[in-house]
């Protein structure tokens, strides 16, 4: 199989803390990888790593085919990174700024304004392009920072936690920008703490933590390996959550998750939901919802780790 990114074996340490101790990534080119695990675990290094920013200290990586420690001038040539927070220059207009990477990148003056008008119009941009970036929105500014990365039209995309802070509807305008991408033979790289935009997004996940690759494959795959179902319940009246979460915890053994108004347990036994259904009977509890799921990958993500997927600060905090 034609892999655009490859790694093997990659480890990094800091003094005796070992952020990274042993990974291995296959992305196929035209895919999009999610790089998915709890904060601290190493996905932001392992990022860094790929984009030739760091230097493992043992193991090999490969993107687009060169060696990433020896042959960094021509792999990093092939990549677009957008990093956690918009990294344009806000006094700049939207056209400025994209004019200004275009030059940097050797294009001539001509051929930066051409791929800048480009990139404006597919970005839905157009009309702010003579605006100051700072004058624009999260969703906008996201969208100017992902433009700004593909000047150069590289045929491999990093994206380091790329929605954070976006409202839903600008996340999901992302979303299919990023999916039209990956149509045109983009190969993209993924890492987030949202567990839906994963779901949504890749063709493959690779969970890591504690900088160990611990389980890898296609959302669906993962879900299957919980072995488990959800049931699902939600009360009319708030009164009665806290008898709800008592009879789920009593029935699956384990404390439900009560983060909503959805109370929710894990499962193994699909006779649980009609024995639900009658003690919710018998307790005179009207329910809103009730139904007995596949896992989520959010409840795959809790099963493997046994912590909820949180925004990654390794990247600024490393020891």
């Amino acid at each position: 199989m034609d892999h655009a990114i490859w790694a093997e074996g990659l480890v990094k340490r800091y003094g005796e803390n070992t952020a990274l101790a042993g990974v291995d990534l296959a992305v196929p080119t035209g895919s999009v990888l999610g790089l998915l695990g709890p904060n601290g675990a190493g996905k932001t290094t392992v990022v860094r790593i790929l984009a030739t920013l760091l230097e493992a200290d043992q193991g090999q990586a490969r993107v687009g085919g060169y060696d990433v420690r020896e042959q960094g001038h021509q792999a990093r040539q092939l990549i677009g990174l957008t990093g956690q927070y918009a990294a344009v220059d806000e006094n700049l207009t939207g056209t400025e700024n994209l004019l200004l990477l275009g030059r940097l990148l050797g294009l001539s003056r001509a051929a930066a304004k051409v791929r800048a008008r480009e990139l404006l119009e597919q970005f839905g941009l157009t009309d702010a392009a003579s605006r100051a970036a700072k004058t624009f929105s999260g969703g906008m500014r996201r969208r100017l920072d992902l433009a700004a990365s593909l000047v150069g039209r590289p045929p491999m995309l990093f994206l380091d936690e790329p929605t954070t802070g976006l409202d839903p509807r600008a996340r999901a305008e992302l979303w299919t920008l990023i999916r039209s991408l990956v149509s045109e033979g983009v190969t993209v790289l993924l890492t987030t703490q949202y567990l839906d935009e994963a779901d949504e997004l890749a063709d493959t996940i690779t969970v890591i933590d504690h900088g160990r690759v611990i389980a890898a494959g296609t959302p669906e795959e993962l879900k299957a390996k919980t072995g488990a179902q959800t049931l699902a319940v939600r009360p009319l009246h708030e009164r009665d959550k806290s008898a709800v979460v008592a009879l789920l915890a009593e029935l699956a053994g384990e404390e439900p998750d009560t983060s909503g108004r959805l109370v929710s347990v894990s499962v193994l036994d699909p006779a649980l939901m009609p024995q639900a259904v009658r003690r919710l009977e018998e307790a005179e509890i009207t329910v809103t919802e009730l139904a007995l799921r596949n896992s989520s990958l959010n409840e795959v993500f809790m099963a493997l780790t046994g912590r909820p997927a949180e925004p990654d600060d390794e990247g600024s905090g490393e020891p």
